[in-house]
């Protein structure tokens, strides 16, 4: 079993907290990243299911990110909450998830969630700016499986 500090280390664990501040800067959406060792079954799935374990759906505007990654297992998903599939381009995600995806072949795991992180940022501010009485709904903090 791969340990989390193997996959990513406190520096590159800082350095992606870092990015989803960033991120979050000028917009009100809100991006969490959750790694863990297994998914039993479809990553998508799984995603959705820690999702509603992070009470992600509970922002005022639905405008959750979550990007799950099960590094035993090579597994990825990344999924929006109901507020943002409505307004994205049908082909975002999948962009997102090819940028981060070719970081994590050549062995690049902080510079793919980063970039996929920033990349995510930027497509939330174009459907939800950032307005002055935006609160930080959920964790900036990577959740751990």
């Amino acid at each position: 079993m791969t340990k989390v500090s193997e996959f990513i280390n406190n520096k590159d664990e800082r350095d992606i907290v870092e990015a989803i501040k960033e991120a979050e800067l000028n917009t009100s959406g809100e991006v969490r990243v959750h790694i863990e060792h297994k998914c039993d079954g479809d990553p998508v799935e799984r995603a959705k299911t820690v999702f509603e374990e992070l009470e992600m759906q509970k922002t005022e505007l639905s405008n959750g990110v979550l990007i799950y990654v099960a590094i035993d297992d090579h597994q990825f998903a990344i999924i929006g909450d109901k507020g943002i599939n409505e307004v994205v381009p049908k082909d975002f995600w999948e962009s997102t998830r090819d940028e981060i995806i070719s970081n994590f072949k050549h062995h690049h795991f902080k510079n793919g969630l980063v970039q996929g992180i920033l990349k995510a940022g930027e497509e939330l501010k174009k459907h939800f700016p950032y307005k002055s009485d935006d609160e930080n709904e959920l964790s900036d903090e990577i959740s751990k499986g």
